[in-house]
């Protein structure tokens, strides 16, 4: 198979294709002939493969190493377990500070809907967000928002 094959028979569009195999997950045999790349019957399993585990979080690096680990001989799953896990706390941490995030929202919109604009003065640039300072909780919100996170 060539990579428009592959491609469409895992459902994926040719780049995806083309980037797991620069990243080294799907190792295409050389046509000897005319030089093109082509696809075993065991790449499109590989493909489908890796596809599944991104839908369960897994990271291209994650994938990498589970698919090293079972081209050796050794059993993945330990490894799978474990950062399936780890991904599961993340994602819960995540979603309890994006519901605490909304509920702040939330709570300023309650707040600015009775407040009039105003113009900047020198005690305050916004009066809207000064007044976040009201909110029950302001300081520990303050504190959680600005330790820097994996994402900054």
């Amino acid at each position: 198979m060539n990579v428009h094959d592959l491609a469409k028979r895992a459902g994926v569009p040719d780049h995806v294709v083309r980037y797991y195999t620069q990243r080294g997950l799907l190792e295409p045999q050389r046509n000897s002939s005319n030089g093109y790349r082509e696809y075993a019957p065991a790449d499109l399993y590989r493909l489908r493969f890796i596809c599944r585990a991104k839908l369960v979080g897994f990271t291209l690096s994650d994938i990498s190493l589970i698919l090293r680990d079972a081209d050796r001989g050794v059993a993945p799953c330990p490894q799978v377990r474990e950062l399936v896990g780890r991904r599961a706390a993340d994602n819960e941490r995540r979603l309890a500070a994006a519901k605490r995030l909304q509920s702040r929202i939330r709570a300023a919109v309650d707040l600015w809907e009775t407040m009039p604009d105003e113009t900047p003065d020198h005690g305050s640039l916004c009066r809207l967000i000064d007044a976040l300072a009201s909110v029950d909780g302001d300081d520990e919100a303050l504190a959680e928002q600005n330790e820097p996170s994996p994402d900054d």
